[in-house]
C-alpha cells in the first residue's frame, strides 16, 4: 500500500469562521503538554499538525507523556506501554492496576458542584463533590451486599438522572462490569442488549420525561426483568413519582440503598484492559453487538481528548444533550475525570420551545453545550435567540455532519469568540475520530483536527491514501479505546468481520470522509447501513421485527439520508400483500406500532410503498446501494444488477430522491 496521499480536488480557500486567540493559545492545557514533549523529547512542535504527526509516529512515546502529564493513578508504574502493536489484539498498558472511579475523585472540593440534575417540569438538584462520593460509596457496599463482585454484570433501565451516574460509578469502584439502556426502548429491544450480558442487578426506573408529558415505563420494566431470567436483584429508582411495581425478585428501592453504612469508597484496582461497560452496535445486521470498553482505555484517552482537545478544567460545566442510550452519556459522565461538572437533563431539548436548552444553559452557569446539528438547524428555523448573559465558551455538537449555516450561526448567536466545536467518532471506539483543537482554527462545515495520538486517514477502494477527496475513514494503528472484544465473541471473528475484514490489520470505521489540505475532516455521512436518528444510531434489524410482523406488511426497507441543508431523512419502504393499501390509517398503523414496540426515534419520516424490495442473490437487502441511489447515484454505479434477485425493482427508487440530490 502507498504512504503518500493522493489529491483529486484540491480544497477551495475558505476563511475559517473562528480563529484562537493567541493568549489562549498560550493558557491551554495543550500548549503545556507540547512544551512538555518537546523538552522531553528534544523535539520542535510549532503547530498542532506538527504535534499530531509526532503522536501518531511515536505512539508509545505519546500515550507514555499523556500518562505521566495527567499524571495517570496506578499501584505500580507502567513498564510498557503496548505490549502488541497490532489491530485487532493491541494490548496497553499491561502490567499496571487502575480504576476508573480513583480518577473520578482525586483532588476534588466536596464542597463545589459536581452534577445538576434537571427534568424537563423544571425540577432541579445539585449534588457537590462531596455528597456525590458519599453516595458512590453507599451504593457500592450496598451492591456488594448484594452479591456484586468484579466481572458481574450490573445494567440499567434508566433516565439521563443522578442515579444513572451514581450507579455506575458505584459498579465501577467495585470491577464490575455496567451496562444501560433509556426507558423509552421497549422491554423486548432493551433485552436485545441486556440479555447477553446475564447481569446480575438490574437497575430499572419508574418513568420519564419527555415534551410535556410523563411517561410511566413500570410495565415496560417488569417485562424487561421477564427477559432477564439472570437477574437476582432489582433495586427500583424513582424518577418520575411512581409508586414502586411487584414484581417477583427481590427488591430494593434505589433511596434505600443509598442510606447502606459504609467506610471510605476504596475502588478496586483492576487490571488496564478490565471491562468497564458494554455498549451496543446499531443492530443493523441483528442483535446490537456488544462492545467492550476497558477501565484504562476510557479513563487516560479522556484525559488527553477532553483535556487536550477540548481544553476542560475543573472551572468548566458541561450540558451535552443525551439519552442513556447513546455514547454521549458516557462522554458526558467523563468530564468527571477532569473535574468539571455536568448537567444532567431529562426530556425534549425544545420543549416549550427549541429555546430551552439554551435557556437552561444560562440558567446553570454552562460553559459547554453540546446539541446535535439536527437541534441547532431547527433552532435557526426557529429563529431562536441565544439568551444574553450565559457563560459559554464552546458550542459542541456531533451526531451527523454538521452544515456550514449552522457554524455562522453560532457566531451570530454568541459572537467571534465561543466557536462551534464539531466532532465526530461512535459507539464503537467511545471516542473521537475528529474533533477540535483550542489552537487549530475552525472553517464552516469541517472539523478541524484528528485526535492526537489516533492514526485517522482515509483510504480508496485499494487502501491508499487520498487528500482532497473522498474516502473511507480509518485508523491505521491502535487506539486504547477501541473495543478490548464483542461480548459473546470467544474467537474474535465478529470484532474481526465488523471492523478489519475490508482492509486486514486497519480499523475501518464505517464514514465517508474527506481529509483536506489544512489537515482538517469533513464526513460526509455513514458508509454502511447504520442508521444516525436524532444524533442516536439505530438499527434497521429493530424496525423489520416490528413492521414486518403487522398484517398485510410483506417486507420492509429503511435508509437514512443525510441532507444538504443539515436535516435528515429517514424514509421507510414496504411491499403490501395482495388486497392492502397504504394509506394514512395504515401508514398511522405502522407509525404506533414502531413507537411502543421499538421507540419514538424507530418512527421513520416517511412510509412509502414500492413494488418490491431488491436483495442480493443470498437475500440480503440492499440497503446501502438504496441509499446511494436516494442520494443521487445511477442504479448501475451502486451494484451489478446480476447481484440482484429482481434487477428492475432498483429502479423504482429513483423517484423518490430528495430534492437537491439528483
Amino acid at each position: 500500500m502507498s504512504d503518500t496521499p493522493t489529491s483529486n480536488h484540491p480544497q477551495p480557500t475558505i476563511e475559517p469562521v473562528w480563529v484562537p486567540d493567541p493568549r489562549d493559545i498560550d493558557r491551554s492545557r495543550i500548549a503545556a503538554f507540547t512544551k512538555y514533549v518537546e523538552k522531553t523529547h528534544g523535539v520542535s512542535l510549532p503547530e498542532y499538525d506538527d504535534l499530531w504527526a509526532w503522536s501518531v509516529e511515536h505512539l508509545e512515546d505519546f500515550w507514555s507523556a499523556a500518562w505521566t502529564f495527567f499524571d495517570m493513578r496506578s499501584s505500580t508504574a507502567p513498564t510498557t506501554v503496548l505490549l502488541a502493536d497490532q489491530m485487532p489484539g493491541a494490548k496497553w498498558f499491561p502490567d499496571v492496576l487502575v480504576n476508573y472511579v480513583s480518577h473520578v475523585f482525586r483532588g476534588r472540593d466536596a464542597e463545589c458542584m459536581a452534577i445538576v440534575e434537571v427534568t424537563e417540569p423544571g425540577v432541579s438538584r445539585a449534588i457537590t463533590w462531596g455528597d456525590l462520593e458519599d453516595q458512590v460509596a453507599a451504593a457500592a457496599a450496598g451492591l456488594k451486599a448484594l452479591g456484586v463482585e468484579a466481572g458481574d454484570r450490573v445494567v440499567a433501565y434508566v433516565p439521563n438522572n443522578a442515579a444513572a451516574v451514581v450507579a455506575f460509578l458505584a459498579t465501577a469502584s467495585l470491577g464490575a462490569v455496567w451496562s444501560c439502556c433509556g426507558p423509552d426502548y421497549a422491554a423486548e429491544a432493551a433485552a436485545k442488549r441486556l440479555a447477553q450480558l446475564e447481569p446480575k442487578v438490574l437497575i430499572a426506573a419508574d418513568g420519564y420525561f419527555f415534551n410535556g408529558r410523563t411517561y410511566d415505563r413500570r410495565e415496560e420494566a417488569v417485562a424487561l426483568l421477564g427477559l432477564l431470567p439472570s437477574v437476582e436483584q432489582v433495586l427500583q429508582v424513582t424518577h418520575v413519582g411512581l409508586p414502586a411495581p411487584h414484581i417477583d425478585r427481590p427488591a430494593t428501592a434505589w433511596e434505600r440503598l443509598l442510606q447502606t453504612e459504609h467506610g471510605m469508597l476504596e475502588p478496586v484496582q483492576v487490571p488496564f484492559d478490565h471491562p468497564l461497560w458494554v455498549l451496543y452496535s446499531s443492530g443493523t445486521t441483528g442483535i446490537p453487538k456488544g462492545l467492550v470498553h476497558g477501565h484504562g482505555g476510557v479513563t487516560l484517552d479522556y484525559q488527553k481528548h477532553v483535556g487536550l482537545q477540548l481544553d476542560v478544567t475543573e472551572h468548566d460545566r458541561m450540558l451535552w444533550y443525551t439519552s442513556t442510550n447513546w455514547m454521549m452519556w458516557n462522554f458526558t459522565v467523563n468530564m468527571l475525570l477532569l473535574g468539571a461538572s455536568i448537567v444532567l437533563y431529562d426530556g425534549s431539548p425544545a420543549h416549550p420551545s427549541p429555546a430551552r436548552l439554551w435557556e437552561l444553559a444560562a440558567e446553570h452557569d454552562v460553559t459547554i453545550l453540546g446539541a446535535s446539528p439536527g437541534y441547532l438547524h431547527a433552532c435557526e428555523r426557529h429563529g431562536t435567540k441565544v439568551p444574553a448573559g450565559n457563560r459559554l465558551r464552546m458550542v459542541g455538537a456531533t451526531g451527523s455532519p454538521v452544515p456550514p449555516s449552522a457554524f455562522h450561526w453560532i457566531r451570530e448567536q454568541l459572537g467571534e469568540r465561543t466557536p462551534l466545536v464539531s466532532m465526530s467518532g461512535g459507539t464503537d471506539i467511545v471516542s473521537a475520530l475528529a474533533t477540535g483543537a483550542p489552537n487549530k482554527p475552525i472553517w464552516p462545515g469541517e472539523i478541524s483536527a484528528r485526535p492526537l495520538g489516533v492514526a485517522v486517514d482515509t483510504w480508496d477502494e485499494s487502501g491508499r491514501p487520498v487528500r482532497g477527496s473522498v474516502g473511507e475513514l480509518v485508523v491505521t494503528k491502535p487506539m486504547p479505546t477501541m473495543p478490548l472484544h464483542l461480548w459473546n465473541d470467544p474467537d474474535g471473528a465478529k470484532y474481526q468481520a465488523a471492523y478489519f475484514d475490508v482492509f486486514p490489520g486497519v480499523w475501518r470505521h464505517g464514514d465517508w470522509a474527506t481529509i483536506t489540505e489544512r489537515g482538517s475532516v469533513i464526513i460526509h455521512g455513514r458508509s454502511d447501513a447504520t442508521l444516525n436518528r436524532h444524533g442516536v444510531r439505530l438499527g434497521s434489524a429493530d424496525i423489520y421485527e416490528v413492521v414486518e410482523k403487522i398484517p398485510g406488511v410483506h417486507e420492509a426497507l429503511v435508509v437514512g439520508i443525510d441532507l444538504s441543508d443539515g436535516g435528515y431523512w429517514m424514509p421507510l419502504f414496504v411491499t403490501l400483500e395482495e388486497g392492502h393499501a397504504l394509506d394514512d390509517t395504515f401508514r398511522r398503523l405502522i407509525a404506533d406500532r414502531l413507537r411502543t414496540e421499538a421507540s419514538k426515534r424507530h418512527v421513520p419520516d416517511a412510509i412509502l410503498q414500492v413494488p418490491a424490495i431488491p436483495h442480493t442473490r443470498t437475500g440480503k437487502k440492499l440497503e446501502v446501494p438504496i441509499k446511494r441511489i436516494l442520494q443521487g447515484a445511477d442504479p448501475d454505479s451502486v451494484v451489478s444488477r446480476d447481484a440482484v434477485d429482481d434487477p428492475a425493482a432498483l429502479d423504482a427508487f429513483r423517484q423518490f430522491v430528495p430534492t437537491g440530490h439528483h
